[in-house]
């Protein structure tokens, strides 16, 4: 063989597996299943079982979320007492600039909620199939490759997500913009691939994400958007997910005959089942003693942030966001979470999420505000676990399916001092975002609001489909794992692994 190793990674976000399953069966994904018949199929271990926005730095750093600390866009700071979003805090270098140290190059298109490097040997291309300004954000290296691109193919659409009710203009502008997205990344790698070469390729089809969020299961918001008029709507998941096969036939078909390829998905996608908007009241009232009763050591019923998408209509809020820049949209969602709390009257919290529900303690000596006595952490974290545990849904059935400590899912590094204490997860039912939740003991927790209008939540289905060209399958040392893609790249350059934890799942022939 001459010329040189290429390795290309084709990141097929967070897919709902049973809908995946389900175009597969039917024929409507002969890209996929063309390589499927030619590759292996793993099921991958992801820190989105229970972190879920932290499949993206796990995957493109080959570190766990313990030693990267990203486990959502906003992350909480102890010793600040405040929230930060994720570019404030350092993290460790991703798998391209990695492999650019030993003078490898990359071309790195769309990569989901990272930020950009300080420098790469190759292309590094940030918002092209659409504009996002916290999960696609506007930037490439060289600084001049995206002014270049756009005036060839045009700017990319807006696909910026507005969180509260939906309103159906927003939807069908957000389907029309995933929908294209596909289209652009397609249409310019194949242009880069073949004006030059690359030792890896990794391109990210991010349309698949955030039309998951939005669009899975619509019959959720049925009472807000009228889909007898737009039917497009239901639809939409599935047409992406098709678009994006397209897009990846004409990608391989740029890719040198004998590359390397892998197909994956750090995180899965299912029905949206978080109650999380509801769990600072829930909090509250469980410290209290009961809803409707005050005590001096409580904690917030709500984020000022919230409280503010509960009240300031959809499209005012979407209006207010566009005419803002980047910088100053993102540090005001930054400052209004968690703002105007009582610290010195607040034992636990709620951490910003949207799945999962993330709680913390105000723990003395560990918080700049801290108020719960270290000795006192394990009772309290009882109490509010137990607490948690009494509250069901409307039809009866308990709202959560398990609570669990972050000490006791191993997770290990610098950055566990920075995460919640307790995870509560869910039950798996989909649930309206307006329905509330009881207790026997606590009282009636309603909804404030929609949450955050989403229709679709991540869950651990993780997978990577692998086709060896120049390469061959390593059988794995123990299970699969999202950190594994890292390490299995640079194991086929021969560069630097240090501080890797994944294992090489191919290996060179």
């Amino acid at each position: 063989m001459t010329g040189p190793t290429v390795i290309a990674i084709l990141q097929f976000d967070s897919v709902s597996m049973p809908l995946l399953d389900e175009l597969l069966t039917d024929g409507s994904l002969p890209t996929l299943e063309g390589l499927r018949r030619k590759g292996t199929w793993l099921s991958l271990g992801t820190p989105a079982e229970y972190f879920e926005g932290s499949g993206s730095y796990a995957i493109y750093t080959g570190t766990d979320v313990g030693v990267n600390g990203q486990y959502y866009p906003w992350l909480w700071s102890p010793s600040e007492q405040r929230v930060r979003f994720m570019d404030d805090l350092p993290v460790p270098e991703t798998l391209w600039e990695r492999v650019s140290r030993a003078g490898r190059r990359s071309l790195i298109i769309d990569p989901y909620e990272v930020r950009p490097p300080q420098d790469i040997q190759g292309l590094f291309l940030s918002g092209w199939q659409f504009k996002n300004r916290v999960v696609l954000r506007s930037c490439s290296l060289p600084t001049s490759i995206l002014r270049s691109l756009e005036r060839d193919y045009g700017r990319p659409p807006v696909g910026e997500e507005v969180y509260g009710p939906p309103s159906t203009p927003e939807l069908l502008r957000l389907r029309n913009a995933l929908l294209a997205a596909p289209n652009r990344l397609a249409t310019v790698t194949t242009m880069l691939l073949k004006r030059e070469e690359f030792d890896v390729v990794w391109v990210t089809a991010s349309a698949a994400h955030l039309a998951g969020h939005r669009f899975l299961k619509m019959s959720q918001v049925s009472g807000e958007v009228d889909l007898a008029q737009h039917p497009e709507l239901e639809t939409t998941v599935a047409d992406i997910y098709r678009a994006t096969d397209e897009a990846m036939g004409r990608m391989l078909a740029a890719l040198p005959p004998d590359a390397d390829i892998l197909v994956v998905s750090p995180a899965g996608m299912g029905p949206n089942s978080s109650r999380s908007h509801l769990l600072p009241s829930m909090i509250k009232a469980i410290l209290a003693g009961g809803l409707g009763r005050t005590t001096a050591k409580g904690a917030p019923s709500s984020s000022l942030l919230s409280t503010v998408r509960s009240i300031v209509p959809t499209g005012l809020r979407s209006w207010i966001a566009t005419a803002l820049p980047d910088e100053w949209a993102v540090e005001l969602a930054t400052r209004l979470e968690l703002r105007g709390v009582d610290w010195s009257n607040t034992q636990a919290f709620m951490m910003p999420n949207d799945d999962a529900g993330f709680v913390r303690l105000n723990l003395s000596g560990r918080e700049r505000d801290g108020i719960v006595d270290p000795r006192d952490a394990d009772a309290r974290m009882e109490t509010i676990s137990t607490g948690l545990q009494t509250f069901k849904d409307p039809d009866g059935r308990p709202a959560i399916k398990r609570i669990v400590r972050i000490s006791d899912i191993g997770i290990d590094g610098p950055c566990v001092s920075q995460m919640p204490d307790l995870i509560v997860q869910w039950n798996d039912r989909a649930v309206t975002p307006t329905a509330g939740v009881s207790s026997p003991l606590y009282g009636e927790i309603s909804s404030q609001g929609w949450g955050t209008g989403r229709t679709g939540c991540h869950n651990g289905e993780a997978w990577a489909l692998l086709v060896p060209g120049r390469s061959r399958l390593k059988a794995p040392q123990k299970t699969p794992h999202i950190v594994d893609i890292a390490a299995t790249v640079c194991a086929l350059l021969g560069t630097d692994v240090k501080g890797l934890i994944g294992q090489p799942l191919l290996e060179r022939r």
